[in-house]
């Protein structure tokens, strides 16, 4: 007779109560990778448990180098200055661009066809 509980059977069931992100999207998402057959339950806790860690970083370090600390909230404004300003998450540049008003963009759009008019 054994006298395994569940949890001894399966380390990440204590684990997955340490994790707010939904494991199921995470394992989603790499398996949409074509190099990816399988996944491990072990690196897919591990994966899951440093993403969230990630955004935690990423949202205190903006919090506090944004306008958060005046008005107790993060905006995507925020998000797009760190990923700009911080070496460290300078590779989210792509994915948290700068907003601009559609006007300035216009108008840089305007200036760059006309360079290439004189040129």
């Amino acid at each position: 007779m054994s006298g395994n509980t569940p949890e001894k059977d399966d380390p990440t069931s204590a684990n997955k109560k340490t994790i707010s992100l939904p494991i199921s999207r995470v394992r989603l998402i790499m398996k949409s990778s074509p190099d990816v057959s399988s996944i491990n339950q072990d690196a897919l806790f591990l994966t899951t448990k440093a993403t969230e860690l990630f955004v935690q970083h990423l949202a205190l370090a903006s919090f506090n180098h944004g306008s958060g600390k005046e008005s107790n909230s993060l905006s995507y404004s925020d998000l797009a200055h760190t990923a700009e300003k911080t070496e460290t998450f300078h590779f989210l540049t792509d994915i948290l661009p700068k907003k601009i008003l559609a006007r300035d963009y216009l108008k840089t759009l305007e200036q760059m066809q006309e360079e290439d008019a004189d040129v």
